[in-house]
């Protein structure tokens, strides 16, 4: 399936200095997201957090995120949307039909990491890193499985010298991006731009290992891609609880000054229309 023009990250990027995802965690954030920003993120941590409850230590089934970017990208046809997909579920045969199949659907990119199981958020101590050289047989095998997806490959490596050399190497065989998780100074960013040709993406999380930059520092030290990877779900998990809290403290009286049926009614009749026009564009 050819990536319409609107949704080719590779066309974005020669117009546009940097680009910001916003992490979603399901169909509603997203559709809340997108009247904000023109490019979503789908998180593993904000869907393995929503659909099941767990932590992103690699439940994620691959046919869950591929049902659930189809969702999305049905009530948004003309954004922009970068899929995480952690180590591509293990094997690469997977990976490379995940790719063909989030391709088909209209996915605009996705993420593919360097850990390997047990994984875990790329924010957190602990990770085990795949060889190299086993690493670049699933990242061929995925660049040449696709055909317009923009593929950014994800290395964990906390050394510097084994970032740089894993970053050359992904960048050597391919990959349209480069993304270093848990980059700890942002002063590491101008030498790995300096070393590779390749637009390079910053992980910003709430609690992270990364500092908070603003997206002109960001575009400054030289990054083109910004995934922001759980703001929706951070969020949504303190509305609740302050929620939940005064509804409790209030002995059930609903506070009325609030998102009520009509506000969240008119937001999903436009969802509905969003759906339709897609319909009616595809007949």
């Amino acid at each position: 399936m050819a990536i319409p023009q609107r949704q080719c990250l590779k066309s974005a990027l020669e117009n546009r200095d940097i680009i910001p995802f916003i992490g979603v965690y399901d169909v509603f954030s997203a559709s809340i997201a997108a009247k904000y920003y023109d490019a979503l993120f789908i998180s593993g941590f904000g869907f393995a957090a929503s659909h099941y409850g767990l932590p992103d230590i690699g439940f994620i089934a691959w046919s869950d995120i591929v049902a659930f970017v189809q969702r999305v990208r049905t009530i948004l046809p003309h954004h922009f949307i970068l899929v995480d997909i952690d180590d591509g579920y293990v094997d690469t045969a997977v990976a490379c039909h995940v790719v063909s199949m989030l391709e088909s659907i209209g996915a605009s990119g996705v993420i593919l990491e360097d850990q390997k199981r047990p994984r875990r958020c790329g924010h957190l101590d602990g990770k085990l890193l795949m060889e190299t050289d086993e690493f670049l047989v699933k990242l061929r095998q995925v660049l040449a499985t696709r055909q317009q997806l923009f593929v950014v490959a994800r290395t964990d490596a906390s050394d510097p010298q084994d970032i740089l050399n894993r970053a050359q190497a992904y960048a050597a065989v391919g990959a349209d991006a480069i993304l270093v998780d848990g980059i700890t100074d942002l002063a590491m960013i101008p030498p790995l731009k300096a070393a590779i040709d390749k637009p390079l993406v910053f992980n910003q999380i709430a609690g992270g290992k990364s500092p908070p930059c603003s997206l002109d520092e960001l575009k400054q030290a030289g990054v083109s891609l910004v995934n922001y990877s759980t703001p929706c779900l951070f969020a949504a998990q303190a509305a609740i609880e302050t929620d939940m809290q005064l509804l409790r403290e209030r002995d059930g009286l609903l506070v009325k000054d609030r998102i009520g049926v009509p506000e969240c009614n008119v937001h999903l009749h436009q969802n509905l229309v969003s759906r339709n026009h897609k319909i009616n564009h595809d007949r």
